[in-house]
């Protein structure tokens, strides 16, 4: 399998290479992204916070006009257009998901960081770095017994979001909690936790085009 698709790399004009590294520059920007939620959740929210997620949030925004554009002026792309289309949208969507968690932080008036964010900060980062593992098979191949375990790992992670996210439910909907900050929370709880789910699809959609150029 390996060998095919470096093939085909190494056929493809270097122009049309693009595509991998607007799904680096993706991967990168979810990362920062995450690591910019868990750092706020684990210690304060400031201004400075609130100004790189705005940021984060555009250069996303440009990035999926970029590669869209070239998308549409390419005659040769290395894996199917709308494969093309579908990951980056989708490293679009946990930059932007997890940029508005950060900014309705502040909208939201929320003082205190418990411990399901805590909990979702962190998980979110594993979660991203394992999506960042399987991107990275496509400028630099992966022993397919690597990607399987890497799978495994994606799917655990995915497990234990629900996990948290339903226990985090629970106890909104227990009666302790005032109705206002039941909104405020599941909504934020609930944008964490389709990022995560997110990295899952991201992953799924590309294990697919490896196999597919197998």
């Amino acid at each position: 399998m390996n060998n095919k698709f470096n093939l085909l790399q190494k056929l493809l004009p270097p122009d049309e290479k693009i595509f991998f590294f607007y799904f680096e520059q993706g991967a990168n920007q979810c990362l920062e992204t995450a690591k910019l939620f868990h750092r706020i959740v684990n210690n304060e929210l400031n201004e400075e916070h609130l100004i790189k997620a705005k940021a984060l949030k555009h250069e996303s925004n440009d990035l999926v006009k970029e590669t869209l554009n070239k998308l549409n002026t390419s005659f040769i792309t290395p894996i199917e257009r709308e494969d093309i289309q579908s990951v980056i949208s989708l490293l679009n969507k946990i930059v932007r998901r997890v940029a508005k968690a950060c900014l309705y932080l502040k909208v939201y008036r929320v003082k205190e960081f418990d411990r399901t964010m805590k909990k979702q900060a962190g998980l979110l980062i594993e979660a991203v770095e394992e999506m960042n593992f399987i991107l990275s098979h496509f400028t630099k191949a992966k022993p397919m017994a690597e990607i399987v375990e890497s799978s495994y790992k994606m799917k655990e992670i995915e497990s234990r979001g629900d996990e948290i996210l339903l226990h985090a439910m629970e106890d909104l909907f227990s009666g302790n909690h005032e109705p206002i900050e039941v909104i405020k929370l599941s909504d934020l709880y609930r944008k964490i936790e389709i990022a995560i789910n997110s990295c899952s699809w991201v992953f799924e959609n590309v294990l697919n085009i490896i196999l597919k150029h197998s």
